[in-house]
């Protein structure tokens, strides 16, 4: 979630401390093909963008977090002040991370992927957006 503030708390990349804090992990989406935070999803507020990551729609995200418990990467999160999910959602396909990242330890490529969800998450957007209206 890009605020123009530094907000350690809201990033979408988190680090885990490992072996009594002498290494670390950085962890976040990984865009994983299952979709789980789509699947759990009540009112269909996670979609995939056109840089093929899944999205919250803040206008429809109701906040019940069923997502983030639906997650088993721990990437799903939930901004108390707004009262919504937010994830890491690939800057639109230019992610701020890799450019932003003073060693260039953090790269982004555009690679063709299997994508057996599209159909089914398309299916889905669509039957939920029309019996929403």
């Amino acid at each position: 979630m890009q605020t123009g503030e530094y907000q350690p708390a809201k990033s979408v990349i988190r680090v885990s401390p490992f072996e009594g804090h002498t290494s670390y992990a950085p962890y976040t989406c990984v865009q994983c093909a299952e979709g789980w935070c789509m699947t759990a999803c009540p009112v269909g507020a996670i979609t995939i963008n056109a840089a093929g990551a899944k999205d919250v729609l803040d206008d429809r995200c109701v906040g019940c977090k069923l997502c983030t418990i639906a997650c088993p990467y721990g990437t799903m999160f939930y901004d108390p002040d707004t009262r919504k999910a937010f994830k890491c959602n690939l800057c639109g396909g230019d992610p701020a991370c890799a450019h932003a990242c003073p060693t260039a330890a953090i790269t982004y490529e555009d690679v063709a992927s299997a994508d057996w969800l599209a159909d089914f998450a398309a299916e889905r957007t669509q039957r939920l957006l029309v019996g929403a209206l």
